[in-house]
């Protein structure tokens, strides 16, 4: 199977175009749940693709506000690869969406295509997710603050944090998307206020961190310091360590999900990210 037959075409892929602000690609994301979206400039000769702007880029600069600043470059591919060679390109890259061009932009092929394709069985999809599951789970207390959790989730370099409630038990699963679809932006604060936390406070240690601006210093971008229990997932999508490759691929594209706790019983032994999938292949 080729990266043609999996993709969406161009006339199905929403961009956004610069000039233009991180406004534009924020508001798709919350209401799309991307991880990303492609950049293009209007031109004398046509569309011309710039690159993609990603959740990562909007929370790891916030300060930002131009497009065009934002802007990541990707590994374009044409349309005659094969999936398993996209899916290379992905791992190796750390990329979750790449560009079919050719001149001008053809089509996107994302993560989730290449799930689809293990999930409708076009590639293949035997392996047990006990030999593709990662043991270094990434976990957040539900009590936590969302601004102090979107830390943690950045300082981990993962998408997603395990919560884990009073008993050390899984209670829910808070991701990127869940944080992107709080946050507000915030028009021409430049002074985002003083504060100075109480020594006996809980979280004493971030309002000290945050003396002289808010939890993200940035006139642009504000998430909410309420606890992660209010916006995390609590009904999980779990695997056993005996199901495949294919069948975790279905529950991800059933429940729009990019990531599965493992469970050996009711103990929490690993994680099956949709990028494991891909190394499968």
């Amino acid at each position: 199977m080729n990266v043609a037959d999996a993709m969406t075409p161009r006339s199905e892929v929403v961009t956004v175009t610069i000039p233009g602000t991180r406004d534009d690609a924020l508001e798709y994301l919350q209401e799309q749940a991307f991880s990303s979206v492609p950049v293009i400039k209007e031109t004398d000769d046509g569309e011309e693709f710039r690159g993609i702007i990603s959740r990562d880029a909007l929370i790891e600069s916030p300060d930002e506000d131009q497009l065009a600043l934002l802007v990541e470059e990707v590994p374009a591919i044409s349309g005659d690869t094969s999936i398993e060679a996209a899916a290379q390109v992905m791992v190796e890259d750390g990329e979750r969406r790449l560009p079919i061009v050719d001149g001008q932009l053809k089509g996107i092929i994302t993560v989730t295509d290449v799930i689809r394709s293990i999930a409708n069985g076009d590639v293949d999809g035997d392996k047990v997710v006990d030999e593709l599951a990662n043991r270094d789970i990434n976990c957040v207390y539900e009590g936590t603050p969302l601004t102090v959790a979107e830390r943690e989730l950045s300082h981990a370099n993962v998408p997603y944090g395990v919560v884990l409630g009073d008993d050390g038990d899984m209670s829910g699963m808070l991701t990127e998307v869940d944080i992107i679809a709080v946050a507000r932006v915030v028009e021409g604060e430049d002074d985002t206020g003083d504060s100075i936390a109480n020594q006996d406070d809980d979280w004493a240690w971030e309002g000290i961190k945050a003396v002289g601006g808010r939890y993200m210093p940035t006139r642009n971008v504000e998430l909410p310091a309420e606890p992660v229990r209010e916006f995390m997932t609590s009904d999980v999508v779990t695997v056993n360590k005996r199901r495949t490759a294919e069948e975790a691929a279905q529950l991800m594209i059933e429940h729009d999900i990019e990531q599965i706790p493992l469970l050996s019983g009711d103990e929490l032994t690993g994680i099956v990210r949709d990028i494991d999938l891909l190394r499968g292949l």
